[in-house]
């Protein structure tokens, strides 16, 4: 959720510098992550997710300000944002599987894309759905 509300609020610009200070300052050993942090982090399945939260900010942030702020138009933003994180943590996932860079014990790479993905994506949306409303209230609390 924040990395679509930064997008939505700071911009393309601001979000992507945000998501990069968090993936980095979590692969330097600071719990940030939501299974701890470390370099050895890039082992995980969900590591693709959280490189997919740079691309995602910064897409969600450009689009977030092409046009007035209006419900439709931040929601398009945050749901194209969502599917960059996305679309970089399959593409992640797919390489990672293939060239075994993963730890032990691996899934399959279907079981794999149903936990990181398709699992989630409804609490996902309702997140989507919420980060819309609020960036809307704020934007126009904000007067901009």
């Amino acid at each position: 959720g924040a990395v679509l509300l930064v997008g939505c609020l700071g911009g393309r610009n601001a979000a992507a510098m945000s998501q990069i200070a968090y993936v980095l300052l979590g692969l330097t050993w600071f719990n940030i992550f939501a299974q701890g942090g470390g370099p050895d982090y890039i082992h995980r399945p969900s590591f693709g997710y959280l490189l997919g939260f740079i691309p995602g900010a910064w897409v969600c942030g450009a689009l977030a300000f092409r046009v007035p702020p209006r419900l439709e138009s931040l929601a398009f933003s945050c749901l194209c944002g969502l599917v960059t994180v996305h679309a970089v943590g399959m593409s992640y996932l797919a390489i990672a599987h293939s060239a075994n860079w993963l730890t032990a014990p691996v899934p399959s790479l279907g079981q794999l894309l149903v936990m990181h993905s398709l699992q989630p994506l409804l609490g996902q949306l309702a997140i989507l759905c919420a980060v819309t409303v609020i960036s809307f209230v704020l934007r126009h609390l904000l007067f901009y």
